[in-house]
């Protein structure tokens, strides 16, 4: 039995271990860069966050699009079997904040290397440098076309990525590939980007922000996160903002608004109270030096910019109405939004193939025969923190155990 395994990403990497797990198969894993895992070396800042330890149940929190769709792949692979398979095979993981799980070493070339041996031990055949320029299927036997030759498999797996980092070799070919076979293709959009801002002032580019709420509204609170962001020099960005971007990706966002809630954990009510007795403790002060005690340096300036006060008027000189248009600056800091980020950028993509047209229980196509799609090329995405690659490696080894059972 001859395997063809196209792309060299973690759910491909995984797919073509397990199945060459059948000593009786022959199993060939193709990918169009010079090394395999090329995506991942440039995951987690070049750390790799290979999984996010939590249990399933929670894992399907973090899923934006069609988490049922993954309940077999994590119970066939989860987190746990993540890191048990690294730490078995001498790459040593840690789990740090947010339950984010990176190689001790701190590594992502680690990852790869793992694959590599284990690929190499089971008699993996990689052919790197090798673009697929056409797949068809005549009877029951595949037939690919590459650069300078034509190889035929009896099963196929897809694992080619999406349209993310296309530097990395994520084209979009494996749409055109799964189009073939008469599939259905959600439009792919970039997910996990940053935000664009209309009116931004680029001096807030750097500035980190820890504890707060950022929310999307537009005419009503489209969604709303807490946690970390960061101004760069076009917008925002950080863990909040990404995560953010990800459930706005597929809607008309012209006239959106991201609104920062600078003091989360103060209602307006509450936040008047403190100003008033601060007013009172510190009358004399200015504004500006006053709102040193609230706010980071370098966001004061803009902050009094949306208020239009004069930088040194006394907090004694203040208005009621003044200290009230303050308190509700602090809740709501808000921008309107220009556009999201672009493939260029994008951590991973949104869209895909329809998951309406695979068998979640073997990730097998239920159009064609023995053709198998995993990993980021199907319409499933979650949040940043490992979750991706977590369903790319159980997606990938789900289809691998069914392939080598067969």
């Amino acid at each position: 039995m001859k395997i063809g395994i196209v792309g060299g990403g973690p759910s491909g990497l995984m797919c073509a271990y397990v199945c060459a797990q059948n000593e009786t198969y022959q199993v060939v894993l193709f990918d169009s860069n010079e090394k395999l895992g090329k995506k991942l070396y440039i995951t987690g800042k070049g750390r790799c966050n290979v999984t996010n330890y939590v249990d399933e149940s929670e894992f399907l929190k973090n899923v934006v699009r069609n988490e049922k769709f993954l309940y077999s792949a994590l119970n066939s692979f989860s987190p746990k079997d993540t890191i048990d398979f690294f730490n078995s095979n001498n790459t040593m993981l840690k789990v740090e904040r947010g339950n984010r799980v990176f190689p001790i070493s701190d590594k992502a070339s680690d990852i790869t290397k793992t694959f590599e041996k284990l690929l190499k031990k089971e008699n993996v055949t990689i052919k790197l440098n090798t673009k697929i320029f056409d797949i068809k299927k005549e009877d029951d036997v595949f037939i690919l076309k590459t650069n300078n030759s034509e190889f035929k498999f009896d099963i196929l797996v897809l694992a080619t990525g999406g349209k993310s980092y296309p530097s990395t070799g994520s084209t979009g070919d494996g749409y055109k590939f799964a189009s073939y076979f008469g599939h259905s293709i959600i439009t792919p959009v970039p997910g996990l980007v940053s935000i664009k801002l209309k009116d931004y002032n680029e001096s807030l580019s750097g500035l980190s922000l820890k504890n707060v709420s950022v929310s999307v509204k537009k005419d009503k609170e489209i969604i709303s996160k807490f946690g970390e962001m960061l101004f760069t020099h076009s917008g925002v960005s950080g863990p909040v903002v990404l995560s953010i971007s990800s459930f706005i990706n597929r809607l008309d966002i012209k006239n959106a608004k991201l609104v920062i809630d600078l003091k989360p954990g103060l209602d307006i009510k509450q936040l008047d109270n403190r100003l008033l007795r601060d007013f009172e403790k510190f009358k004399l002060k200015s504004i500006k030096n006053y709102l040193k005690e609230l706010l980071p340096t370098s966001l004061i300036n803009e902050f009094l910019g949306k208020l239009s006060f004069r930088q040194d008027i006394r907090l004694c000189d203040l208005t009621k109405e003044m200290r009230y248009d303050i308190v509700l600056l602090l809740k709501n800091f808000s921008y309107e939004i220009k556009s999201l980020g672009d493939f260029n950028e994008a951590i991973i993509t949104s869209g895909g193939v329809d998951v309406k047209e695979i068998n979640p229980k073997t990730m097998e196509s239920k159009k064609v025969k023995n053709l198998f799609i995993v990993g980021e090329l199907l319409d499933v995405d979650a949040l940043t923190g490992g979750f991706n690659i977590q369903i790319a490696l159980s997606t990938g080894f789900l289809a691998g155990k069914y392939i080598a059972q067969k």
